[in-house]
């Protein structure tokens, strides 16, 4: 492929594109394949000679799209969302264009500067505390991970160098194996599964907080557990907030939390993957409240904020904290402005060396939309999921099993267990509608998430419609 076929490929790629999200609700939201169905249909090698692009393209409807879930489907109610914009789109094509692999600020400045300057534009949308901000002179900053589990884990693995630090100063005899065998974090029993995966990679142990009636950690449950194991003689250094749980969108108590984490020398790492976008509006902003106590935090305008997969906000309070656990210099990657206040190297602040040049899809979409647009986007959607519940309340067959407070409705039919797992099993088969599950209080739940820019009112009612029918088809098959 020369130039010229590029610009005419491109051109058609785009096309392409535009037709297949504009007409993506006439496809079914969910595949009907059994797993290998993909094996069958292409050749078992690659091939010897060029293939045209006539050939690649109808392949992608013959054996890719039959396969995909269309997260962007305004059917689509399942996990949380997936972030998706024209703007985000088109900065992506130029960030595979530019294709630089921005690990330093040598290896390409604008990759650099540009992430610096946009997480502080985010963190300035999100009022967070002037700690956050790197600005020009601040000891805090903004990165990009590629997603929230990242961000975890690094903050747990700075959290876990810095308490060994400490507890060498005080106690020069201990050995760092010796402190690692004793360290100890926490998380709420709602937590995302990703955060007790960043505690078996860094080897340490993590013990889940019981949450009160709305799902959420509460102060005295966490101190009760820190009290605990200093008495057994363990060393309690990194705690898990979570604002906007997966399971319930519960919020954690950071405001009674932070104080406890600070006074006990714990690292408090704030992940509201999801829910953090919605602090943008200032009626959702007092969700954060507390941020001030955190010595980290992380969201992903990947899921709501209209900047499409992966990017994922993380700041840090002190980033020489986070900068100081995973600094290597090898020769090859030295560049003679690296000691410049100004000059911000990323490798230092993730676990992969390289990274692409994401800031340019926070740039594109935030000056196309504007705060304005964004606010909107988070209220129209709240607005669904609002009208969704009271379409649940209003059916006495059904209940609400969570406080809804952003986009994300949790309902099941009254009754068994096995009653609403088999309403889920009809959902799914009738591929008109994708929802997920969760456990409440040992309840199985449906999740109804607000996910598709392009859902709208008659969607939320097209789809009560769909699930009503398949509730009363499954309760009149039930014994009397």
């Amino acid at each position: 492929m020369d130039a010229a076929e590029f610009r005419r490929r491109g051109k058609e790629m785009v096309d392409y594109m535009a037709d297949y999200l504009e007409n993506i609700e006439q496809r079914p939201v969910y595949p009907d394949l059994e797993p290998g169905y993909l094996r069958s249909l292409i050749p078992t090698e690659a091939p010897l000679e060029p293939e045209s692009y006539e050939e690649i393209m109808h392949d992608v409807e013959r054996v890719i799209m039959p396969g995909i879930t269309h997260w962007h489907s305004p059917n689509f109610f399942a996990y949380f969302p997936a972030a998706s914009s024209y703007p985000a789109m088109v900065a992506d094509m130029l960030c595979g264009a530019i294709g630089c692999i921005g690990f330093s600020w040598a290896a390409s400045p604008a990759c650099t500067e540009l992430e610096t300057v946009m997480l502080d534009w985010l963190g300035k949308m999100l009022h967070l505390p002037e700690s956050f901000i790197a600005g020009t002179h601040g000891h805090g900053g903004g990165v990009i991970q590629g997603t929230a589990s990242e961000a975890t884990l690094m903050s747990l693995l700075a959290a876990r160098c810095k308490t060994i630090r400490r507890v060498l100063v005080t106690d020069s005899k201990k050995s760092e194996s010796e402190i690692l065998s004793k360290l100890v974090a926490y998380t709420s029993d709602q937590a995302h599964s990703s955060v007790e995966r960043a505690a078996l990679i860094g080897a340490v142990m993590m013990r889940k907080v019981p949450t009160d009636e709305h799902y959420a950690v509460r102060e005295e449950m966490l101190r009760k557990m820190v009290e605990e194991d200093k008495a057994a003689g363990l060393i309690p250094f990194y705690f898990c907030a979570t604002l906007g749980t997966t399971p319930s969108c519960a919020f954690d108590h950071i405001m009674e939390l932070g104080p406890l984490c600070n006074k006990e020398n714990m690292w408090m790492h704030i992940d509201a993957a999801y829910a953090g976008s919605a602090f943008i509006c200032p009626e959702f902003r007092p969700l954060l409240n507390g941020i001030e106590y955190a010595d980290s935090f992380n969201f992903n305008p990947h899921k709501w904020l209209l900047v499409n997969f992966d990017c994922s906000a993380m700041w840090v309070k002190k980033r020489a904290d986070i900068i100081g656990a995973f600094k290597m210099e090898p020769l090859y990657l030295k560049h003679e402005n690296q000691e410049s206040g100004l000059v911000t190297d990323y490798r230092h602040w993730q676990i992969p060396l390289g990274r692409r040049f994401r800031s340019l899809k926070l740039w594109f979409v935030f000056r196309m939309y504007g705060l304005k647009g964004l606010q909107a986007h988070i209220r129209k959607q709240v607005a669904l999921a609002k009208e969704f519940e009271s379409l649940v309340r209003a059916d006495k067959r059904f209940e609400i099993c969570a406080e809804v407070v952003l986009g994300l409705v949790c309902f099941r039919l009254k009754g068994s267990n096995e009653l609403n797992q088999n309403l889920l099993k009809k959902i799914t088969k009738s591929r008109e509608l994708h929802l997920v599950p969760c456990q409440l209080s040992g309840r199985f739940v449906l999740r109804f998430a607000i996910c598709a820019r392009r859902t709208e009112s008659r969607h939320i009612q097209q789809a009560w419609r769909h699930i009503t029918q398949l509730a009363f088809e499954l309760l009149q098959e039930q014994p009397h």
